[in-house]
C-alpha cells in the first residue's frame, strides 16, 4: 500500500480544484487536507495542516504561486507540483526545485507520473536526512560527544513519568536524588547534582549553588543578599540562592543577558 501524503490543492479557480480533487479520489494514498483559493489562504492551511504535497497554481489574484513559495521559509516547505495553463513558466519552476510542472488541461496518466516521480524524490530526500542524521550521530561519538539530555524518565511505584526537560523550573539536590521541580509538581530522580549537570544543556540550566540547578528562562531578577551572595527570584516568585562560589560560572553562561548587580 502506497504511503499515505497529504495534499494541498490551491488554485483560484474552484472548477480546478474539483477537478483535480477527483483524479485524485482515484490514487491510493492521498489525503486532500485542505484546498485554498490565494496565496495568503494557502499560508494560513499549510501552517495548521502541514502538507506533504502542494499541487499550486501559479498565477492568482494578489500574490502569485512563486510568491508564496519564497515567503515560506525552508523548514515549512512542502514539496510542490505546479499546475498552470501556461509553459513559460517551467523554468523558473524548476528553479525554486519543484518537482514537477503539469501544464493544464492534463489527463489521469500526466498526473500519475507527476505523483511517482514525487514519490521518488520525497523518498530519496528522507533517506538523504536519515544518512546525515546518522552521519552526525557517528562523528559525535567519535568526538566523545553526548547528546543534552532533552527529557526525563522518572519511575514511581506503579508509574513511569515523562517529563521534558524544558519544562522543569529548578532542580535541588535531595540525598543520593535530584527532585526536578516543575510548578507545584516534584519528581524525584536517582542522580547525583554533578553528573547531572553534565548531562543539561548550558543555554538552559545552570548551576548557581552546590544543591540548586536553575532554568536560566524561569529567572526574574537578581538581588544582592550579604556576602557575595544573591537571591534569585524565578517568574512564579520561588527564591532561590546563587552563592559566590558559582557566581563567575553563571556569568559566563548568560553572558550578556543579564546583569548581576554590584554589592553596595
Amino acid at each position: 500500500m502506497a504511503e499515505l501524503l497529504k495534499v494541498l490543492l490551491v488554485d483560484d479557480e474552484p472548477l480546478a480544484r474539483g477537478k483535480l480533487r477527483r483524479l485524485l479520489a482515484e490514487e491510493d494514498g492521498i489525503e486532500v487536507v485542505g484546498e485554498a483559493g490565494s496565496a495568503a489562504e494557502a499560508r494560513a492551511r499549510i501552517e495548521s495542516e502541514r502538507p506533504d504535497l502542494l499541487f499550486l497554481d501559479i498565477q492568482m489574484p494578489g500574490q502569485s504561486g512563486f510568491d508564496l513559495v519564497e515567503s515560506l521559509p525552508k523548514e515549512a516547505m512542502p514539496a510542490v507540483i505546479f499546475v498552470t495553463a501556461y509553459d513559460q513558466h517551467a523554468v523558473r519552476a524548476f528553479e525554486v526545485n519543484a518537482l514537477d510542472y503539469l501544464l493544464k488541461p492534463f489527463d489521469r496518466e500526466r498526473l500519475r507520473l507527476a505523483l511517482e516521480r514525487a514519490r521518488e524524490s520525497m523518498a530519496r530526500e528522507r533517506e538523504a536526512a536519515h544518512l546525515d542524521e546518522q552521519l552526525k550521530s557517528m562523528l559525535s561519538e567519535l568526538r566523545g560527544e553526548q547528546p543534552f539530555l532533552e527529557r526525563f524518565v522518572v519511575r514511581s511505584v506503579g508509574r513511569i513519568v515523562f517529563v521534558r526537560a524544558q519544562d522543569v523550573d529548578w532542580i535541588e539536590a535531595a540525598g543520593n536524588y535530584v527532585r526536578l521541580r516543575i510548578g507545584k509538581e516534584s519528581h524525584l530522580l536517582r542522580e547525583t547534582m554533578s553528573s547531572l549537570e553534565t548531562r543539561l544543556d548550558p543555554r538552559v540550566f545552570a548551576r548557581i549553588h552546590r544543591s540548586t540547578i536553575v532554568n536560566i528562562d524561569r529567572i526574574r531578577e537578581l538581588n544582592h543578599i550579604f556576602h557575595g551572595d544573591y537571591s534569585v527570584q524565578l517568574k512564579d516568585g520561588t527564591r532561590l540562592t546563587l552563592s559566590r562560589g558559582y557566581r563567575e560560572q553563571f556569568e559566563r553562561i548568560v553572558g550578556g543577558t543579564a546583569q548581576i548587580p554590584q554589592e553596595a
